[in-house]
């Protein structure tokens, strides 16, 4: 019994996590990208803070990976956001009953719980400088509070930032 109870909050844990979506091309030889340099029109749907907080968490990963940043690199970067509100479509049944041999009566209805989800989704492209091409794109979406301070934001992007760029470069099946 024990051992169900866990297994359902796994259950539980699983369905809201975030999922990294990465698209790529599959003739890329993604060992000779050894450059970056970011777009100048990145996060337009962003403030000021959270377009350097977004640079610098992919810079840091980037670099920690062995690329450097170049003013004449082999692969550009453009990143941005999308933030919707979705309602949460979780509810408390009610039910009132009363049942016999030939039939029964009942009325029942549902409670909504919760209110609207805050869905962020934040997507990375990869460009390839020359031919202006993407070469690879990663994004997640996840559920996010409304009111952050700037240090959760901050704690949150650079978490964010380091899953999608986990599946950098794709591995080989």
């Amino acid at each position: 019994m024990r051992c169900l109870k866990y297994v359902f909050l796994l259950f539980l844990m699983s369905c809201g996590a975030s999922k990294v979506i990465t698209d790529f091309d599959s003739k890329t030889d993604f060992k000779k990208y050894k450059t970056f340099d970011f777009y100048e029109d990145n996060g337009e749907s962003l403030n000021e803070f959270d377009v350097k907080r977004i640079t610098a968490a992919i810079q840091k990963e980037l670099e920690t990976d062995g690329l450097k940043q170049n003013s004449k690199p082999l692969f550009f970067i453009y990143f941005d956001t999308k933030t919707s509100e979705k309602q949460n479509n979780n509810t408390i049944g009610i039910g009132i009953g009363s049942g016999g041999r030939n039939g029964g009566i009942g009325i029942s209805g549902g409670i909504p719980i919760g209110g609207k989800k805050l869905i962020e989704d934040i997507s990375i492209r990869f460009i390839e400088a020359i031919s202006n091409e993407l070469f690879w794109e990663g994004s997640l979406s996840s559920t996010i509070k409304k009111k952050r301070t700037p240090e959760e934001r901050k704690l949150y992007i650079k978490e964010v930032i380091a899953e999608i760029l986990q599946k950098y470069p794709p591995k080989s099946e």
